[in-house]
């Protein structure tokens, strides 16, 4: 199975304030707790990026309690860990954008909100970061016009990892939600 995660920010404490968590291992041990209830290590997870900021603890501490086989994303905020380890240890594939097939359903991944991907107009999808649950900068309304493009933060999809249709149905929710959404 397909597993979308983004936002994750390991070891980030202004993070882990925002989110109302007592301390970083609070935050860090609900996250991964989170994650390998859902992740097997026959499953595959796409990570958008932002794995880790500033973490205290080595990267290798949480990469070694994750399960999965796991697909990265680089993100504006995983450069710094990203040199502390051997990344392909630890991961099927790197890239700032990693596109996908999975039974003739296609999908982009890009830590980033794109305006267009390969294969839109033929029902591709696109899954990204990168906004956590920011709703007040000007392209927010914007994102919500385009209905095959999906927040994997961990912010808006309960602090877990989700799959594609629950990406889906969690994105339709929030913009009816909102009230927002429009067909493109």
């Amino acid at each position: 199975m397909d597993f979308f995660i983004a936002d994750t920010h390991f070891g980030h404490d202004k993070i882990r304030a925002k989110r109302g968590f007592v301390s970083v291992e609070e935050m860090d041990e609900m996250l991964i707790g989170n994650w390998n209830c859902r992740v097997s290590n026959q499953d595959h997870i796409y990570i958008a990026g932002d794995l880790m900021y500033r973490n205290v603890r080595p990267a290798v501490d949480y990469l070694s309690r994750l399960n999965g086989k796991k697909h990265l994303i680089i993100g504006n905020h995983d450069r710094a860990w990203m040199r502390t380890v051997n990344l392909s240890d630890w991961f099927e594939e790197v890239g700032f954008v990693i596109e996908g097939d999975r039974k003739g359903s296609y999908f982009t991944v890009c830590h980033y909100p794109m305006m267009d991907w390969y294969r839109r107009r033929h029902g591709a999808h696109l899954i990204y970061g990168h906004i956590h649950n920011n709703t007040t900068d000007p392209y927010f309304n914007f994102l919500q016009t385009m209905p095959q493009a999906y927040n994997a933060g961990v912010d808006v999809n309960g602090f877990k990892p989700v799959t594609l249709q629950e990406l889906i149905h969690n994105t339709a929710r929030y913009r009816d939600r909102l009230g927002t959404y429009r067909n493109a």
